[in-house]
């Protein structure tokens, strides 16, 4: 058959067209965004130099960096004796000594949270970037990462990996000791930077209304690192992210089919947004949180669908339904 010049003009826009239709919105470039890399101040390891013996006259010495941690009056002796019970707690010195050997150097962190923090300035121009630090948390795992005063603090001894030997001992579950790898020290900076961005409304009254709020969360945290993996955004095995895109369908169709969306019933409020090894409803094989992923998607197709759509504009938009409307979302199958 021969091919027109007509028919390989039409053939060549409704291409062009096909690619900027799925192009990501998120896909941008920030190169002109100018920000002052970043530089994690490491108070983790400095902090472990002073002597104890020489407590006070140590910590006055490095008071002024990092004054984030030691504004304080350090001729209070209490504080000083927390502090010398801090340096000689062998758990804190363990957990310091595996940081300084898993940690010698975090200039691929530093890399990537100056993207990240890019990125945030791109979308939020009026913010004030923070000052970085690490530190020894002493296991603290329920906050790994902290974002206060324009400073944000990231607690190494929480990411040592899952075969670090203390976690078990601690008796953390498997799937949380998974997370804790030096990999997912930027998608938590950035779920830390939503929580500050976005605190979100109102608790929803519906399942649908807390799958879109997760969903806007986790579209946030794609705008701020949309070159990492999403398997470490979404806080996932590889495995189980390889599921939940196999089986999206699957698990809109048991939300529609059982009349779920429109549920205020806490039961599958916990079974799809709550965190956990896997969905116990699906498999083992599943993730948890699938409520999350769906809410995602929603999201992604809505503002795929209304490009005039801004990032405030989703954050301040309530209506979920309104929301799935507009998204036209329907996955295939």
């Amino acid at each position: 058959m021969k091919i027109t010049r007509f028919t390989l003009l039409l053939l060549t826009i409704i291409v062009f067209s096909g690619c900027n239709w799925h192009k990501n919105r998120l896909q941008i470039d920030v190169s002109s965004v100018t920000i002052a890399d970043v530089k994690i101040n490491r108070y983790d390891q400095d902090l472990f130099k002073v002597p104890v013996t020489d407590l006070k006259a140590g910590l006055e010495r490095i008071q002024h960096a990092y004054y984030f941690f030691l504004g304080t009056d350090l001729n209070d002796t209490k504080k000083l004796d927390d502090m010398k019970a801090y340096l000689e707690n062998p758990r804190n010195i363990d957990f310091q000594k595996a940081s300084e050997i898993r940690f010698s150097d975090l200039s691929k962190v530093e890399k990537d949270l100056t993207e990240a923090f890019r990125h945030w300035k791109f979308y939020f121009p009026e913010v004030k970037i923070p000052r970085v630090y690490s530190y020894i948390s002493g296991g603290d795992y329920t906050s790994p990462v902290q974002l206060a005063d324009s400073v944000l603090i990231i607690a190494l001894d929480t990411y040592l990996g899952k075969d670090f030997k203390p976690y078990f001992t601690d008796g953390l579950a498997l799937y949380k000791a998974e997370r804790m790898t030096e990999d997912h020290i930027v998608p938590d900076c950035a779920r830390e930077i939503v929580n500050d961005i976005y605190p979100g409304p109102t608790a929803p009254m519906t399942l649908l209304g807390g799958m879109v709020e997760a969903g806007k969360r986790q579209y946030l945290v794609d705008a701020l690192i949309p070159d990492v993996p999403g398997y470490l955004k979404m806080d996932y095995t590889k495995e189980q992210y390889s599921w939940v895109e196999k089986n999206e369908t699957h698990v809109w169709a048991a939300l529609v089919e059982n009349r779920l969306l429109y549920s205020s019933d806490g039961q599958y409020f916990r079974m799809f947004l709550a965190d956990g090894p896997y969905t116990m409803e699906f498999s083992k094989d599943s993730p948890p949180r699938l409520g999350e992923w769906i809410g995602l998607q929603i999201i992604r197709s809505y503002m795929q669908k209304n490009p005039d759509i801004t990032l405030k504009m989703m954050m301040q938009e309530t209506d979920a339904q309104k929301i799935l409307t507009l998204s036209g979302y329907k996955p295939e199958k």
